[in-house]
């Protein structure tokens, strides 16, 4: 029986990891084999960190989005396969990407149709920032390309899912889906809080159901969706953090990360950074099963944490991942220094820097494209 193929996008900081385990773990228990794809542009991802400390199986995909890197897409669905024979596989692209249905869905379904099952795309919306890209609240927004690829994913959603719904009041939450019904009627709209969990199992049970409408192509500007791309800088880091044991043995490892993500959140603010998505985890050295979990998805917004360690720690593994429409240099720059002065300076712990790097996304060019003339 073939599986279910599950793509759920949307821009950086929607809420799509918290949104996805909440799914794997409503499909477990129902008795449904689970399988997640997670994608990024660099290594080191805090959504698979997020995905295997609740056991489920997780291939990830580096170094570019699902479009560009559709072979290494086949490959993971087929290791999943192989380990766990999935009846889902929920497979989450990278937040600035967009044109999946016609680089991703529909050739997943014309070459390998008799192995998936193409379910129709979803995309997530923070409310907060969907209020604001469409004009109904006022805020800092990320130029005119950035927004052209926020816009793009929206216009391709045959599922538009408004998350965070207990960030708005119901005044606030009928104006937005009235908005997004408005200028995106292809979409059916949902409202769901990934959360607390209202609102889930009605999109759940829709997305399964479905049927992908393969008439619905994009009318999209390559060129200006690389420049957009090429706004945002990408940091991803692995740290290693271990006391000192001169008098400092353990630490509070929720207390740090919360410190860690505001000192960022200041240097990025002070560099005029419009922050897209800063998340981080922080683990005990081995034992990936015990995790905190940080996530700040607005410069006008506040760190906050997902998932919390019951133990000090000894030692631990930090994963930071940071977008933000800003030089990747600024980046390093925050990053680097926010870790010295909460790490070193304010705790006195040991740290060392096993990975990182920062750029900028290169222009996308998908391995793949059905069009109309094509399908």
């Amino acid at each position: 029986m073939a599986s279910r193929y599950l793509m759920i996008g949307g821009f950086l900081g929607a809420g799509k990891t918290t949104l996805i385990q909440r799914f794997a773990r409503y499909l477990d228990a129902k008795g449904r084999r689970v399988g997640l794809i997670t994608n990024d542009q660099g290594a080191g991802l805090v959504d698979s960190a997020i995905g295997r400390s609740n056991r489920f199986p997780v291939e990830e995909i580096p170094g570019g989005c699902f479009c560009c890197r559709f072979n290494s897409l086949i490959d993971a669905a087929k290791n999943l396969t192989e380990a766990s024979r999935p009846d889902v596989l929920l497979a989450e692209p990278v937040g600035s990407c967009t044109d999946l249905v016609a680089t991703v869905s529909l050739p997943l379904r014309k070459i390998y149709g008799e192995d998936y099952a193409v379910a129709p795309l979803s995309v997530l919306v923070d409310p907060v920032r969907a209020a604001q890209v469409l004009g109904l609240r006022e805020g800092r927004k990320f130029s005119e390309n950035v927004l052209y690829i926020y816009r793009k994913q929206l216009e391709e959603a045959q599922f538009i899912v408004v998350n965070k719904a207990d960030l708005l009041d119901e005044a606030q939450r009928s104006e937005l889906v009235a908005a997004l019904e408005r200028e995106f009627p292809g979409a059916r709209v949902f409202v769901v809080s990934a959360r607390e969990g209202t609102g889930c199992e009605d999109w759940f049970e829709a997305v399964l159901d479905a049927e992908m409408d393969a008439a619905h192509f994009l009318e999209i500007d390559y060129d200006r969706y690389g420049e957009g791309e090429a706004l945002l800088g990408w940091l991803n880091a692995t740290v290693e953090i271990k006391a000192d044991g001169g008098g400092v043995d353990e630490f509070d490892g929720n207390e740090l990360l919360t410190a860690i993500a505001g000192a960022l959140k200041e240097k990025l603010e002070f560099a005029g950074a419009e922050v897209a998505h800063l998340k981080a985890t922080l683990t005990p050295l081995g034992d990936p099963y015990e995790i905190a979990a940080i996530n700040l998805v607005r410069g006008d917004a506040a760190p906050e944490l997902s998932h919390r360690l019951y133990e000090p720690l000894e030692d631990g593994e930090l994963l930071l991942n940071i977008r933000a429409e800003v030089d990747p240099d600024t980046l390093e720059e925050a990053a680097t220094a926010a870790l010295e002065a909460e790490i070193a300076i304010a705790r006195s712990l040991l740290f060392r820097i096993a990975h990182l790097e920062h750029f900028r996304p290169g222009q996308p060019v998908p391995t793949h494209r059905v069009t109309a003339s094509t399908a």
